[in-house]
C-alpha cells in the first residue's frame, strides 16, 4: 500500500512537471489613443513579445489613459500596480531636472541632435530609474514640437496673456517666460479645453494636433521646432527579474526593435501629419525672425536655471551631449 502511495505520488509528480507553464499577462498603461504613432509601435512591440515567447508572455495594452492618467503611469509602475507602462520623460523632471533634458527650448531641435541628447542622457536616465525600481525599456521621440493658436503669432509679445496649454513643469515655465498663463490639461482633454476657452495656444507636436484634430478649434499653427521630447517605456524591475532569463532576452530584443522603428516612424509622423494639418485649414507657418530671437532668449533663459537645479550631473550631460 506504501509502495502504490509513493509510486502514485511520484507520477502525480512528474505529470506537474510535464504540464506547460501558465502563461503570464501583462498589463501596460499608456496615455494616448491607438491611432498615435507610439501607441501602433508599443502593440507592435507587445505583439514581437507574444510572438518570441510562444504566447509565455502576453502584454495587454491600456491605451488613452483607460487604466490609469498620464501623471499615474509611472507611479502604477513603481508601486508594481502594473509592470509596465508608457510616459512622458519630463513628466518626471520634478523628480530630478535631467528627466527633463530633453524639453528644455531649443537645445536639441533636429533628429540628430536628439540622438545624441538621449545618448548622453540615457545612462544618467538608466540610474535615476534605478533608484525607483524602474528600468527603461526604449525611448521614442515626438516629432518637433510646433505652436498652435487661434491667431496669428508674429513675436513672444502676441504670446502675453493667452490661456496656454501646460503638461510638465518646463512647459509651465516657459509659458510664464513667455507672458502666457499657464493651464494643465492633458491630451484627450485638448479639444474640450479650447473649445471652452479654458486655453488658447498650446505647443505640442504635429502628431497630438491630428490626433486632437486641432482645425475644430484653432486656426495656425508655427513651425517653431522647440524640442524634441521623448516617451519611455519603463518595467518594474521585481516583475522583469520574475521572467525567466529566455522571456527577459526576448522582452529587451523586441524593445531594441521598438526604439528602432519608434525614431523611424517619428520622422515620417513629422512630415506626414504637418500636411494633415494644411489639408485641414490650419494655416501652417515658418515662425518670424521675431519671433525665433524671443524664443530663443526665453530658451536660453531655461538652460541657465536648468543648469543650476540639475547641478554637476546636469553639466556632465551637457558635456557628454555638446562633446
Amino acid at each position: 500500500m506504501t509502495l502504490m502511495k509513493t509510486l502514485g505520488g511520484a507520477a502525480v509528480a512528474v505529470a506537474a512537471l510535464a504540464l506547460p507553464i501558465k502563461a503570464e499577462t501583462w498589463d501596460m498603461p499608456t496615455p494616448y489613443p491607438d491611432a498615435t504613432f507610439h501607441t501602433v509601435n508599443i502593440a507592435e512591440f507587445a505583439k514581437d513579445v507574444e510572438e518570441a515567447t510562444g504566447g509565455d508572455l502576453a502584454i495587454k495594452v491600456h491605451s488613452a489613459g483607460s487604466l490609469f492618467k498620464h501623471p499615474e503611469i509611472s507611479k502604477a509602475v513603481r508601486s508594481g500596480q502594473v509592470p509596465a507602462g508608457e510616459f512622458f520623460l519630463s513628466l518626471l523632471a520634478n523628480d530630478n531636472p535631467v528627466f527633463g533634458a530633453d524639453s528644455l527650448p531649443f537645445l536639441a531641435t533636429s533628429y540628430d541632435e536628439a540622438q545624441a541628447l538621449w545618448a548622453a542622457q540615457e545612462e544618467v536616465i538608466t540610474q535615476l530609474l534605478d533608484e525607483q525600481g524602474l528600468m527603461p525599456l526604449y525611448a521614442v521621440p515626438w516629432p518637433p514640437q510646433g505652436l498652435y493658436t487661434t491667431k496669428e503669432i508674429n513675436s513672444v509679445d502676441d504670446l502675453a496673456g493667452l490661456k496656454f496649454r501646460t503638461y510638465n513643469a518646463t512647459l509651465e515655465q516657459f509659458a510664464n517666460l513667455a507672458g502666457a498663463a499657464p493651464t494643465q490639461v492633458e491630451v484627450p482633454d485638448i479639444p474640450q479645453a479650447f473649445s471652452t476657452g479654458r486655453v488658447e495656444a498650446m505647443i505640442t507636436s504635429p502628431s497630438t494636433g491630428v490626433n486632437s484634430k486641432a482645425w475644430d478649434f484653432l486656426t495656425h499653427y508655427t513651425d517653431i521646432q522647440a524640442w524634441i521630447p521623448k516617451n519611455i517605456v519603463v518595467v518594474n524591475k521585481r516583475a522583469f527579474r520574475r521572467l525567466d532569463e529566455d522571456t527577459q532576452t526576448a522582452v529587451l530584443e523586441a524593445a531594441e526593435v521598438a526604439e528602432a522603428r519608434g525614431w523611424e516612424m517619428s520622422k515620417s509622423e513629422a512630415e506626414e501629419m504637418t500636411q494633415v494639418l494644411k489639408d485641414n485649414g490650419i494655416t501652417v507657418v515658418e515662425p518670424s525672425e521675431e519671433l525665433t530671437s524671443g524664443l530663443q532668449e526665453i530658451g536660453a533663459q531655461m538652460l541657465e536655471a536648468w543648469k543650476e537645479e540639475a547641478g554637476e550631473t546636469g553639466q556632465q550631460l551637457l558635456d557628454a551631449y555638446e562633446g
